[in-house]
C-alpha cells in the first residue's frame, strides 16, 4: 500500500521533474543536427563527447554535491544547461556544437544522481524509505508528463517557425524556473544528517566520508553487478532512443496527411502527436512501476524480465524497420520507452539499498557514469552503423549485443 506523504516538498519534487523535461528540442534533436548537414557518425561523436565529459565529471560532481551542498550543484547544473541552449540556438556548425555539448555535459554531471539523493534523503528523514520505489515512480511520472506537454509545444514551435533552432531558445524558460525552484528547497536536503551537523567538519573530512562510502559500494560484488547492469541497459537505451525521430520521418513522409504543408511542418505536427502519446504512456508506466513490480516474485526477477523483453523488442523493431514496416516499428519503439520507465524506478530502489546514505549522490553518480561510459562507446558505433547499413540493421546488431551480455549481468533472484 502506498502511504507516503504527498506534502509541499513532494509537489516540488514533481515540479522539478515536470520542468526539467520541458526540453522542447528532444523530439527533434536528431533532425536538428541533420538539418545542419552533419552525418549520423558526427552526431554520434557529439553524443560521445558529451558522454566523455559527463564521465570525467560524474564522480567529482557527486562528491561536490555530497560535500558542499546538493542545491548549489543543481543551481550550477541548470545554469550550464541554459548556456548550452543559447549556443545551439545561435550557432550552426559541428565545431561550435562541441563546446555547447560540453556545457550540456556540465549540466548533466551536476544533476544526475544529485536530485535522486535529495529525494532519498527526504524519505530517510521522514521514515518513508520503504516507499522509495512508488514514491520515485510517482515523481518520475511528472517528468514524463512534462515530456508529453513539451512535445506538443515543440510541435507548435517548429510548425510556426518552420525550423528546429527555435526550440532551444524556448527551452531556456523552464530552466530559469528550475533555478528558482532549487533555491526554494529546504537546506536540510543539502547533506545527509542535515546542514548543521556538517558545518562542524572541514571540506577534506566531508570528501573523506563520501569516498569511504563510495569504496564500500565498489568492493561489494553484488553492488558492482547492479551498477553494471543498470549502466549497460540505460546506456543502450540512451544510444537508441532518439533514432525514433528519423524513423518517424520515414513514416510521416509516406502518408497522405497535411499534404498542403511543407515536410518540416508535417513532421512537426505528427511527431508532436506521437511523442505526446509516447510520454503519456511512459508517465503511466512510471506512476505504476511500484504496483507492477509487486507482481513479480522479487524486484530482481522483474528487472531480468524487463531486460530480456526490451532487448527482444529492440531486435524486432530493427527487423521491421529493415523490411519497411514502419507503423508496427513505431509502436514497438514506444513499447521500448515504456519498459525503460517501468524498470528505472525499481532499479533506483535497489541501488539505494546498496549505497550508504552519506554517499548517495556519489553512488548514484557512479551509476550515471557507467551509463555515459557505455554511451561513449556505443553512440559513434550506432551512428556509423546507421550511415553504413541503415537504422534497421543497426538496431538488430545492437539489440543482439544486449542479449549476448545478459548472462553476465542477470540478477540472482532470492530462489537461486
Amino acid at each position: 500500500m502506498e502511504n507516503y506523504t504527498t506534502d509541499k516538498q513532494y509537489r516540488k519534487f514533481c515540479a522539478y521533474g515536470f520542468l526539467k523535461n520541458l526540453r522542447f528540442f528532444d523530439p527533434f534533436i536528431i533532425l536538428f543536427f541533420r538539418e545542419t548537414g552533419i552525418s549520423y557518425f558526427q552526431i554520434g561523436t557529439l553524443i560521445a563527447i558529451r558522454a566523455i565529459a559527463v564521465n570525467l565529471l560524474e564522480i567529482p560532481s557527486g562528491i561536490i554535491a555530497d560535500s558542499v551542498g546538493r542545491r548549489r550543484s543543481m543551481i550550477f547544473s541548470f545554469a550550464s544547461y541554459i548556456l548550452a541552449f543559447l549556443m545551439f540556438f545561435f550557432f550552426n556548425s559541428y565545431t561550435l556544437f562541441i563546446p555547447a555539448m560540453l556545457l550540456y555535459a556540465f549540466g548533466e554531471a551536476f544533476r544526475t544522481g544529485t536530485h535522486k539523493a535529495m529525494i532519498l534523503e527526504y524519505l530517510r528523514r521522514n521514515n518513508q524509505l520503504e516507499y522509495k520505489v512508488p514514491y520515485y515512480g510517482h515523481t518520475r511520472s511528472w517528468s514524463q508528463k512534462g515530456s508529453a506537454l513539451s512535445s506538443l509545444i515543440a510541435g507548435v514551435i517548429v510548425f510556426t517557425t518552420s525550423n528546429y533552432h527555435a526550440v532551444f531558445i524556448f527551452s531556456v524558460i523552464p530552466y530559469i524556473l528550475e533555478l528558482f525552484l532549487m533555491m526554494s528547497y529546504p537546506s536540510y536536503l543539502d547533506y545527509t544528517g542535515g546542514e548543521k551537523e556538517r558545518e562542524s567538519i572541514t571540506i577534506r573530512e566531508k570528501v573523506s566520508i563520501t569516498l569511504k562510502g563510495l569504496l564500500s559500494v565498489i568492493r561489494q560484488p553484488d553492488s558492482r553487478r547492479t551498477l553494471i547492469n543498470s549502466s549497460i541497459f540505460d546506456g543502450m537505451f540512451k544510444s537508441l532512443k532518439d533514432y525514433i525521430q528519423p524513423l518517424l520521418k520515414s513514416f510521416i513522409v509516406t502518408i497522405p496527411l497535411f499534404t498542403a504543408y511543407s515536410a518540416t511542418r508535417r513532421i512537426a505536427v505528427l511527431s508532436a502527436l506521437v511523442y505526446f502519446v509516447l510520454y503519456m504512456l511512459t508517465s503511466t508506466a512510471s506512476k505504476n512501476s511500484g504496483r507492477i513490480a509487486g507482481l513479480f516474485r522479487s524486484h530482481e526477477k522483474g528487472l531480468n524480465i524487463y531486460y530480456l523483453f526490451a532487448a527482444f523488442i529492440a531486435f524486432v523493431t530493427g527487423c521491421l524497420v529493415w523490411t519497411g514496416f514502419y507503423i508496427p516499428a513505431v509502436v514497438l519503439f514506444i513499447m521500448y520507452y515504456v519498459l525503460q520507465n517501468l524498470r528505472r524506478p525499481v532499479m533506483t530502489g535497489i541501488l539505494s539499498g546498496k549505497i550508504p546514505h552519506e554517499a548517495m549522490a556519489t553512488g548514484l553518480s557512479v551509476e550515471s557514469q557507467g551509463k555515459t561510459l557505455f554511451t561513449t562507446i556505443i553512440a559513434p558505433v550506432a551512428g556509423f552503423l546507421v550511415d553504413k547499413f541503415g537504422l534497421g540493421a543497426a538496431m538488430m546488431i545492437l539489440a543482439f549485443l544486449l542479449i549476448v551480455v545478459y548472462p553476465f549481468l542477470k540478477f540472482k533472484t532470492p530462489a537461486e
